[in-house]
C-alpha cells in the first residue's frame, strides 16, 4: 500500500510543477464556460418552448463542467503507459514486486488530482463573482453538498478505471489510436460533457442511463444544481459503486488475459 501511495505522490507532485500549463487551462476553461453559457442564454431567450433545465441550474452545471474538467474529461492518453505497451518496456513493470493494475491506478489518479488542484478553485472563484445571468450558484444545503462530494470521489475512481480499461485493451492491439479515439468520442458525449443529458432525445437518454459514463460528470453536477433529488442521488451512489466494481473486475480480468499472452522481443 505504501508503494502505491508513493506512486500517487510522485505523479501529484510532478503535476504541480506545470503551473504555466495550469494557467493556460484555467483561462481556457473560463473562456469556454462563458462561450457555452452565452450560447445557452441566447437559446433560452429565444423562447424555444419547454426546456429540460432551468437556466440558473444549467449555468451552474456548465461552470461545474469547466471547473472539474481536469478530473472528469475522458480524452486522455497516458503516454508513459502506452510507451510501455508499444515498446515492450512493460516487462520491466512486471518485474516490480507490485500489482501493475494498482500501480497504474495510483499514477493516473495522482496526475488527475494534481491538475484538479491547480485549476478547479480559480474557475469556481471567478464564476461565483460574475453577473447573475452567468454566475455559479453556491447556495446549496450541507446535506446535498456532502452527497455531491461523495459522488465526485466515486466519479474520480470510475473515470480512472475506465481510462485503465481502454489502456489495457491496447495490449491486444498494435496501434491504440482507433480504440482511444472511439472511446473518447463516445464517453465525452454520453457523460454530458458536450451537451447535458436532459437535452438529449429520449432514446439517447435511455442509452446513457444504462451506461456508466453519465455517472462521471452529468450525475454529480445535476445533483449539485438540484436537477436530481437527494433520494435519486443516494440511488445514483449505489449505481456508481456497482459500475466501479464491474469496471474494476473487468479491467483486472482483461489485464490477466493480456499479460498471459504478452510476448516481449529483444532486450
Amino acid at each position: 500500500m505504501t508503494s502505491y501511495l508513493s506512486y500517487f505522490k510522485l505523479k501529484f507532485k510532478t503535476g504541480l510543477q506545470y503551473r504555466a500549463a495550469a494557467l493556460a487551462g484555467i483561462s481556457t476553461q473560463i473562456f469556454f464556460g462563458i462561450v457555452y453559457i452565452s450560447v445557452y442564454v441566447a437559446f433560452y431567450n429565444s423562447g424555444s418552448g419547454s426546456l429540460p433545465m432551468p437556466i440558473d441550474e444549467l449555468v451552474s452545471y456548465l461552470w461545474l463542467n469547466q471547473a472539474f474538467f481536469a478530473l472528469v474529461y475522458m480524452w486522455y492518453k497516458d503516454k508513459d503507459i502506452l510507451n510501455l505497451i508499444k515498446k515492450g518496456n512493460i516487462a520491466y513493470e512486471l518485474c516490480r514486486p507490485q500489482d501493475i493494475y494498482s500501480m497504474w491506478t495510483s499514477k493516473i489518479l495522482g496526475e488527475r488530482i494534481s491538475n484538479l488542484t491547480l485549476r478547479c478553485f480559480p474557475v469556481l472563484l471567478f464564476a461565483s463573482f460574475l453577473p447573475n445571468a452567468f454566475r455559479l450558484d453556491l447556495s446549496i444545503s450541507p446535506e446535498r453538498f456532502l452527497i455531491f462530494l461523495v459522488t465526485l470521489v466515486l466519479s474520480a475512481f470510475l473515470m480512472v478505471f475506465l481510462i485503465l480499461l481502454y489502456h489495457i485493451i491496447c495490449l491486444f492491439t498494435l496501434d491504440e489510436k482507433g480504440i482511444v479515439n472511439i472511446f473518447m468520442v463516445v464517453t465525452d458525449i454520453l457523460s454530458g460533457l458536450v451537451i447535458p443529458i436532459p437535452f438529449f432525445p429520449e432514446f439517447l437518454q435511455n442509452i446513457s442511463n444504462i451506461l456508466p459514463f453519465r455517472y462521471i460528470s452529468d450525475f454529480p453536477f445535476r445533483l449539485y444544481v438540484g436537477n436530481i433529488s437527494i433520494q435519486e442521488g443516494l440511488i445514483g451512489i449505489i449505481v456508481q459503486i456497482i459500475w466501479i466494481v464491474i469496471i474494476l473486475l473487468l479491467g483486472r480480468l482483461l489485464m490477466k488475459i493480456a499479460l498471459k499472452k504478452t510476448v516481449v522481443q529483444g532486450g
